[in-house]
Parts: C-alpha cells; structure tokens; sequence
C-alpha cells in the first residue's frame, strides 16, 4: 500500500514516489500527436494507469521534456481530476512574457484547466533567480496565474550550489523544492533542512539515474547493499528523512515501479536494516581512498568559476571517489562528460587541458593541493573522451 506524507504548507498529501514524466515519452522535441506511434503513447498510458493503480497520483513533467506534455494530454482529462496531482516545470526567462506563454502551452499540451503545481525549472544560478525575483519576472508572473486559479501551489527546481538553492529557499516565496540528495550526494542538506524551516515541501529529483544509475549498478555495489539492491537501500535511505517526502520514479515502462515498491515494507525498520550497509559503505570508501582523503578532500575547494579554465575540482573529484571506491565508473564517465556540454545544468569543465593552468593559488587553502592537479590529469584519463549530452539535448 502506497504511504503519503504532508508535502510542506501545500497540505497536499504526496506519494512517497512520484511519477516522473522524463522517460516513456517519444522525442525530446516537441512534436504533432500523430508523429507518436501508437505502441509507445499505449505504453506511456500503460504507465500512468499503472502509477494511479499503485497509489502514485502525482504525476510530474517539464515543459521541456519534449513530447511528454503532448502525450500525458491524451490521458490525464480521462483520470479523475481531484484525485491527481499534476506538476509541470517551465523555466525563467528574461522576459516574463515569454514564461507566460511557456506555461500557456503547458497547460494546453496537457489539456487541463489548472495546474496542482507549477516549478520554475532550473533556478541553476543568480541570473535564473534574478529572472523570477526581477519587477514583473516569472515568480511574479506564477503569483498572477496562481490569482486566475491555473496554479495552485508554487515552487522550483534547481540544480545549482547549495548556495544558490539558499538564497531561492530564503525569500519565502516558493512552496516547495525539486533538488538533488540522495546517498552519493548528500551535500545539499543544509538546503532540506532550510526547506523544511520554511514548511515546503520536498521532492527528490532523479534518485535512481543521476543518484547513481542504480538501475544498472555494479557487482561491487550491489554486494555493498546486500541484503537490498543497490536503488531499494537508495530509495530506504533517503526516505529514512522524515524532511524528505517523495522521490521522482522515472519509470519508462509500468513495470519500472515494481522494485521501488519494496521500500514501502521496510521503512518501518529502516534504522534497523540502514547502518550495516551504511558501515559497509562507508568502510570500503575508507579503504580504497584513505581516511584522511576521505575526511579532508573537499576542503577548500575552489568553485568553477573560481578556478582557470573553469575546470570544475569539485564535481571532478566526486566523481572519482565514486569510481575508486565503488566502482561507480560507468556513472561516473557520464556525469564527467556532461561537464562542458551541460550549460548551467552541469556548469565548469573537464580536465582535459589541467596542464595548461598554474592551479597553484586557487588551490591554496586545500590540503590536498600539491596532488589534486595529477589526481584531475588521473581522472580524466580514466573518465574522458566520451562524448555525453543531457536528456533534453539528445
């Protein structure tokens, strides 16, 4: 049986899982309904039927998840409207007019009347925050359609700093958050806990691809996360937050619910079944990269923007302790070739051109800054020259 948790002062009741609509959509382009071939609008139908079967009534897409709207269109006015949450995602703009008729195309590609949730999508830097908190900008564009009765609640979605994710949270003018935090990522708690002091709620962006592609781990991480597969303790950890209360499932087929389900039987003895994986984890990171690494390797850190060539330490140098320490480097070579190719979805760059910069003074206050230059030459030699794009620009 499905459970719900209170999604922050929206006082909606939200699955624990949501359905996630970046998947079992047709092209990334938006496209005419008769382009769409019958098999695949048959099985995302299949999809949605399945998800409302299990409890999991929030849907959620983006205005740029191409064909996706398009097609949930055909569906969603043949579902009982009150018992469904729907949520699209239409990102900032310059001109405010332009958002405005992004979402009108939203709502009309969905053919609904209003939206349950309305995200500006990508609030990834200053200038995207600027473009919603600017005089007559988008947040102020929501507000005036959330009056009109075609938005009920109000929030965003980010993959930006920590910092970034802040200073959105802290003008008290969104409802809830979609952010990235799952085992392998956990840095942006602080932002959680901000969210949750501001009573929105929190949705889990991804945790199964970019928490690690757990839906294809390898053999080393599963045997870490035995007895549970690699994505049911994934899902069980982030869950175990009570600050948490739904992650996106983005299932391509129905049958991409069934392994999540399991979670749903254990989170009663979480914090019984958690710690020896946890220890498990924890330990093998130790052995492979050394305690003091492990402890010590982000301080001092310079952001990409800070750095020459806008190589990004940071992100490269997660991921590497990822490869060493779980063998995570089929995730890893994806997430490090997004880097250059991801505008400030994936900002900075490789490390493909390390020995071209003296990183010297912008490593100064690391600990680790005498061998973090050969470390990112290591890295890229392991990670690189494979061509990688984000969803939306396949």
């Amino acid at each position: 049986m499905m459970l719900y948790r209170r999604f922050g002062r929206t006082e909606l009741q939200m699955p624990v899982f949501s359905c996630g609509g970046m998947r079992y959509q047709y092209k990334w382009q938006d496209l005419a309904q008769w382009e769409v071939p019958e098999e695949n609008q048959a099985n995302l139908e299949a999809t949605i039927h399945r998800s409302i079967e299990l409890g999991i009534n929030h849907i959620e897409t983006a205005r740029h998840y191409g064909s996706s709207e398009m097609q949930l269109g055909k569906i969603i006015p043949k579902l009982c409207r009150e018992q469904i949450i729907v949520q699209t995602k239409v990102p900032p703009t310059a001109n405010s007019k332009d958002f405005e008729k992004e979402f009108t195309k939203s709502l009309n590609y969905l053919q609904i009347d209003y939206l349950d949730l309305l995200g500006i999508h990508g609030i990834n830097n200053t200038e995207m925050l600027a473009y919603c908190l600017q005089p007559d900008g988008c947040l102020d564009v929501a507000k005036k359609l959330q009056v009109q009765g075609k938005v009920r609640f109000i929030g965003f979605s980010t993959h930006g700093s920590t910092n970034i994710i802040l200073e959105t949270i802290n003008t008290n003018q969104f409802d809830y958050i979609n952010l990235h935090w799952y085992y392998i990522n956990q840095c942006n708690w602080a932002a959680i806990e901000a969210a949750n002091r501001h009573d929105m709620g929190v949705f889990i962006i991804s945790p199964s691809d970019k928490g690690g592609k757990l839906y294809k781990p390898p053999q080393k991480l599963v045997d870490l996360c035995e007895p549970l597969s690699p994505m049911v303790f994934n899902d069980l950890f982030c869950l175990s937050h009570s600050q948490i209360h739904t992650l996106s499932l983005g299932a391509a087929k129905p049958s991409d619910f069934d392994k999540h389900l399991e979670t749903l039987d254990l989170l009663d003895n979480a914090q019984r079944i958690l710690p020896a994986i946890l220890e498990r984890l924890e330990t093998e990171a130790v052995r492979t990269l050394g305690e003091y690494w492990l402890k010590t390797w982000h301080i001092g850190l310079p952001a990409y923007n800070q750095t020459p060539g806008y190589i990004n330490i940071p992100v490269i140098l997660w991921l590497r302790n990822l490869a060493v320490a779980y063998d995570m480097v089929e995730y890893a070579r994806m997430r490090y070739n997004l880097l250059g190719n991801g505008s400030h979805w994936f900002p900075g760059n490789q490390a493909d051109k390390v020995d071209e910069f003296d990183l010297r003074l912008c490593l100064a206050n690391s600990p680790h800054g005498n061998m973090i230059p050969y470390l990112l030459k290591e890295t890229h030699l392991i990670l690189g020259f494979e061509e990688a794009k984000r969803l939306s620009q396949s």
